[in-house]
């Protein structure tokens, strides 16, 4: 790695930045090649660990690897539930640790991300990067800023306002924001290409509401603090418009 802001990079992939640092990093994001591709690699990582599950072992299982343990450090003496203890020796450690990593990883780093990048959006003057109501200006926008070119609807009559859009990174990937307001609210639509992978299921983090489906080749998050039946007609509209075209 050549590039002298790859650390930051690393740090920003991470969620360890402020906001004021957040911006500098997504900046140079944009115009970084070498940073890309980390970015992408950091990417394919956190997906495949979000796929993770822990099962538990059967306790035959369990009580097999408990012996197999004991018997590699028979000096030390363990009760007979050793496994179901706090163990020691280098193969529990190792064994431990692995499992606390899963553990404590996100169970929805998609989730975190987008939670993230909706707050962020608020702060200073990230919200919008193309302001316009027009859904021919919005779109094209597109076309030179993110990857993908998604719906850019206004729906004033059901109170769903177009007011613009930008272009952000989630989960590693560079992804187009269309921005809504509903009434004092603000509704970002986030959409980047799909690749096949899953998606998580409909959550709220820090009080916001996410909304997931696949339509048309690309991969959508419906990110608000409006109320979820509010949000459920939002995306419910932009699915309508989208299967109509």
């Amino acid at each position: 790695m050549n590039c002298d802001q790859i650390l930051q990079t690393q740090a920003y992939l991470d969620g360890e930045l402020d906001a004021a640092d957040v911006l500098k990093a997504e900046h140079h994001l944009e115009n970084c090649a070498e940073c890309q591709a980390m970015a992408a690699d950091h990417a394919d990582l956190k997906a495949a660990l979000a796929g993770a599950q822990y099962h538990r072992a059967p306790a035959a299982l369990r009580a097999k690897i408990g012996r197999a343990l004991d018997a590699e450090s028979k000096p030390v003496r363990r009760a007979p539930g050793f496994w179901l203890g706090a163990g020691s020796g280098g193969g529990a450690m190792a064994i431990a640790a692995t499992i606390a990593f899963f553990l404590l990883m996100p169970a929805d780093p998609l989730v975190n991300d987008l939670a993230e990048a909706h707050l962020r959006s608020l702060m200073g003057n990230h919200l919008i990067d193309v302001v316009s109501s027009d859904r021919h200006t919005v779109k094209p926008w597109f076309a030179g800023h993110a990857d993908v070119s998604p719906p850019a609807h206004d729906f004033p009559a059901e109170g769903f306002t177009l007011v613009g859009g930008r272009a952000d990174y989630v989960h590693g990937t560079r992804a187009a924001v269309v921005v809504y307001r509903h009434g004092a609210h603000v509704i970002n639509l986030f959409a980047w290409a799909d690749h096949g992978a899953s998606l998580p299921r409909n959550n709220s983090r820090d009080g916001y509401h996410i909304l997931f489906w696949k339509q048309n080749g690309l991969d959508f998050a419906a990110v608000s603090d409006v109320a979820p039946d509010e949000l459920d007609t939002f995306a419910a509209l932009v699915k309508k418009t989208e299967a109509t075209e």
